[in-house]
């Protein structure tokens, strides 16, 4: 490990895997390298030089132009399901410049997404469009104010050139930050194209970067797969309690690690809909909001099917144990968000009927078109004017049994609406308002409305006067689309 001037302090475990896992690649120069945003707290807090980032060397870094004292870099090799169809994968626009080592010893990947066509690019330019990147900078760090696990966002530079795709766009260049980079789809790429061995190895490398008190059991890899569907389980109930959509739950597009990656395609929900979709690409509506947990079970069961190798030498009883431990998924996820729920309704204890207590509330929520944030957030506020939905009878009969049922805990009533405060959000990131800022950063290069709204998104918890604003619903004329961001 080395450390730079600007704080690097970088290793290279990834690339001690099996060439087979990775194609070693400098980035692609740039022209003309200009620093749009950079995250100064998560750049301090991965032990980084802000000053020293924002100087010439630091920019060059960032760009791609200089590879940082200390890298390797790498394009990773991974396979996945696409919309439900298996193809071989891989980084087509960015590249694993090492593994930062920060001041607590905790490990971060730190890629360049959009640094060059890499051998897996198929046909791509390897480039990215300065709106998509600005769009992951924003809901990635929003997410992370959430409390959600996500890869995160330090910095966005422009590359002085353009990129096209149906038009002529800005280029640039985000480098993000991850517990790391495996995927479903790394371990789908090592049982279809590498030996057991290169398997084994990977599955070794996972339980020691991501799992390490793993080790002392009778068959490691069985709790491998009960941890990762434990960590996803949590992680989808947390995307379903704030009305987020990720749009394109591809088995590449899921981590080990439990945290969320790629934010393409997604968006945040307004209206409550369980079949609302965003993206454009996804016409059948594979990735709804209502059918993101039953895709992420089927996502794991894809993953599943990749250690069966590793799970027992006999195929039928390594079957029963992965179909065993799979199966818990939807257990696992219901506990995790009704959890949740009875938070964001005030609820500490446990009753029996909780759960059809929040799906009363959501079928009314459904029927009356109420916006998801604001329902809650009314909630907890007993603003209970400001939703056409309070005023029905229905609500008022669901409302009592609502009172009743925090009249049977110890906690008082200022204490619930305290852990409602802390767990239903004044603001989101309304897609009215990402897309406002974007038009402003990437057509007029004004950023401070970009700005503005990280600011906001910061302390999502605040309910303070400066997010009232930005807590308003859009008047949306045309249904909103999201698109892939290449």
């Amino acid at each position: 490990m080395i450390t730079s001037e600007i704080g690097w302090n970088l290793d290279n475990s990834y690339a001690r895997l099996p060439k087979t896992f990775f194609t070693n690649l400098n980035p692609t120069p740039v022209r003309s390298p200009k620093l749009i945003i950079l995250n100064h707290s998560l750049a301090t807090s991965l032990g980084l030089d802000v000053q020293a980032l924002q100087r010439e060397v630091g920019i060059q870094e960032l760009a791609g132009n200089q590879v940082p004292k200390g890298a390797l870099p790498l394009a990773e090799a991974y396979a996945g399901h696409q919309f439900g169809h298996f193809t071989m994968l891989g980084d087509g626009r960015a590249l694993l410049i090492g593994e930062q080592i920060a001041p607590e010893g905790e490990r971060f990947d730190i890629q360049l997404k959009g640094a060059g066509k890499t051998p897996y690019s198929r046909g791509g330019d390897g480039r990215a469009a300065l709106g998509p990147m600005l769009r992951e900078y924003i809901i990635s760090e929003a997410m992370y104010a959430l409390g959600i696990p996500t890869t995160r966002s330090l910095a966005v530079v422009t590359t002085g050139e353009s990129v096209f795709r149906e038009s002529l766009l800005t280029g640039a260049i985000l480098t993000r930050v991850a517990a790391s980079h495996l995927r479903v789809g790394t371990f789908q790429y090592a049982a279809n194209w590498g030996t057991e061995q290169d398997l084994k190895v990977l599955a070794d490398y996972t339980l020691q970067r991501h799992y390490p008190d793993v080790s002392d059991v009778a068959n490691r890899y069985l709790v491998l797969l009960q941890e990762v569907i434990k960590r996803q389980a949590a992680l989808i109930a947390k995307w379903q309690l704030v009305g987020f959509i990720h749009g394109v739950m591809n088995t590449d597009n899921m981590t080990i690690s439990g945290e969320t990656i790629d934010y393409g395609p997604c968006a945040f929900m307004d209206v409550y809909d369980p079949a609302t979709v965003f993206s454009s690409i996804d016409i059948q509506g594979r990735y709804a909001y209502g059918n993101q947990p039953s895709i992420a079970g089927w996502n794991l069961a894809r993953f599943a099917e990749t250690l069966l190798p590793l799970l027992h030498t006999d195929q039928e009883q390594a079957v029963q144990l992965a179909q065993d431990v799979v199966s818990n998924f939807p257990e696992l996820y219901r506990r995790f968000w009704i959890q949740g729920m009875r938070a964001k309704l005030g609820i500490y204890n446990e009753e029996a009927e909780d759960g059809s207590l929040v799906e009363d509330l959501l079928g009314m929520m459904k029927e009356h078109r109420a916006d998801y944030t604001n329902t809650f957030r009314a909630l907890t506020f007993d603003r209970l004017e400001e939703q056409d939905l309070f005023g029905t009878p229905e609500f008022a009969r669901w409302n009592e049994k609502w009172q009743a049922r925090l009249a049977r805990q110890e906690e008082s009533k200022a204490s619930s609406q305290q852990l409602m405060r802390n767990n239903n959000p004044a603001v989101i990131p309304r897609n009215h308002r990402v897309e406002e800022a974007l038009e402003a950063a990437v057509d007029k290069k004004d950023f401070t409305v970009m700005d503005k709204l990280l600011q906001v998104l910061s302390d999502p918890y605040a309910h303070s006067p400066e997010q009232e604003e930005y807590a308003v619903c859009p008047v949306q004329i045309t249904p909103y689309q999201t698109y892939c961001g290449t």
